[in-house]
């Protein structure tokens, strides 16, 4: 943490002083507010009037607005602590999370289609990945600067999601919105594979495993190349059974990998049980999504929710519940509430996930069960990190 100018420090509101507080709060509050409407749009509560496509908001506000809020929350703080840099505050950090912010606010009014949502939701991503690359550069870091660029891609895909809204085209949206899944859970992956570790080695007072590089890359290597290829490959017998034998190779190499990581030991540690389950999904869904490929059953929407409402959900709760009390100064010690939170979320990625896999008469029920289970994990989240995330570090330090 660097040594910031205390006066200028104090004339800044606490929410604004580091990504991480205004991303993290604000994405799980929203998430709250758009698993609710969801839920009510199923039950045929007319609560998103101006959009036509209620499927389509659903699958890209969870993913462009939720999941990449809080990727830019992390990265938008973490990024100090790798380059030595301090990390963008104050009236700057305020703008690009208002940018994030009016599209979620206008979207259900104006509309999927409406030039302005469209022209805001496309301005806040490359804004965060200029903010993510000049430290960077600054410091010739290059081994963080992939994610400025992954940003960009993420931009593209969401323009890319808007064209497919444009010309009526599911089919588009649901790769475009699948690739999207693909690439945070690849995201999980690489932040997982750096942090997951590292936290567990340092709760339980063991050795990191030292990484073997050759089950790193073909890990790694393998879910990007599985990403791309499920974005630009033809939907062809012969390229989804190719596909299909990737993503299988890519999650065994993922399931070793997590093997390796001490989860045994995170036994009565929520704060590392629930990356390690979180993790766990990544590599099921990956085995589910390859079933989808061969048709054996299974639709790549309910197989692309591992990913989602498992893997993103889970992981993302766990982060953000640790790191939001590193980052202010607090012991990492949990409120009871939290671990009955993170029991939440991973019931409402199981339930979305697996129980239409399972009983497909009860999908209907298994999307409310699984929404409000969303929406009171992340609302205890919200509860009782309020405190935490609005008010100044409890150390008295910068950020």
């Amino acid at each position: 943490m660097q040594i910031l100018d205390a006066q200028k420090e104090n004339q800044i509101v606490p929410l604004f002083r580091l990504g991480f507080r205004v991303f993290f709060l604000g994405g799980a509050l929203f998430s709250c507010i758009a698993m609710a409407l969801w839920l009510l749009t199923l039950r045929g509560v007319p609560t998103l009037s101006g959009v036509s496509n209620p499927i389509w908001w659903h699958a890209h506000e969870m993913i462009f607005g939720f999941g990449l809020a809080i990727i830019a929350g992390f990265v938008l703080t973490a990024m100090q602590n790798w380059t030595g840099i301090p990390g963008v505050r104050g009236w700057p950090l305020a703008l690009v999370s208002g940018l994030w912010l009016l599209p979620r606010l206008l979207m259900p009014l104006r509309g999927e289609l409406n030039g302005l949502v469209i022209l805001l939701d496309l301005l806040w991503l490359p804004l965060v990945a200029g903010f993510l690359a000049r430290p960077v550069i600054q410091v010739k870091q290059w081994r963080n600067l992939f994610f400025a660029p992954l940003l960009i891609v993420m931009t593209l895909l969401n323009a890319l999601s808007y064209y497919a809204a444009f010309s009526n085209n599911w089919l588009l949206a649901e790769r475009v919105f699948t690739t999207a899944g693909l690439a945070i859970a690849a995201l999980i992956t690489v932040m997982g594979g750096r942090v997951i570790p590292f936290f567990t080695a340092r709760a339980t007072g063991t050795e990191k495993p030292t990484p073997i590089p050759v089950l790193e890359k073909l890990a790694l290597g393998s879910i990007w190349l599985a990403t791309l290829g499920w974005l630009l490959l033809p939907r062809t017998s012969l390229f989804n059974g190719l596909l299909a034998l990737m993503l299988v190779v890519t999650a065994l190499a993922h399931l070793i990998r997590l093997s390796r990581w001490n989860n045994k030991l995170t036994k009565g540690i929520p704060l590392l049980w629930v990356l390690h389950l979180g993790y766990l999904f990544i590599p099921a869904g990956l085995l589910v999504m390859a079933a989808a490929l061969l048709n054996w059953g299974i639709t790549v929407s309910l197989a692309s929710h591992w990913l989602t409402a498992g893997a993103m959900g889970t992981v993302i709760l766990g982060m953000i519940a640790r790191v939001s009390l590193g980052h202010s100064g607090r012991p990492l010690e949990l409120k009871k509430p939290m671990v009955v939170a993170f029991v939440l979320v991973i019931i409402a990625g199981l339930v979305r996930a697996l129980l239409p896999m399972l009983a497909p008469g009860l999908t209907s029920l298994a999307y409310d069960v699984s929404a409000l289970a969303w929406i009171a994990a992340f609302g205890i989240f919200c509860r009782i990190y309020w405190p935490i995330l609005t008010q100044a570090r409890a150390d008295g330090r910068p950020g």
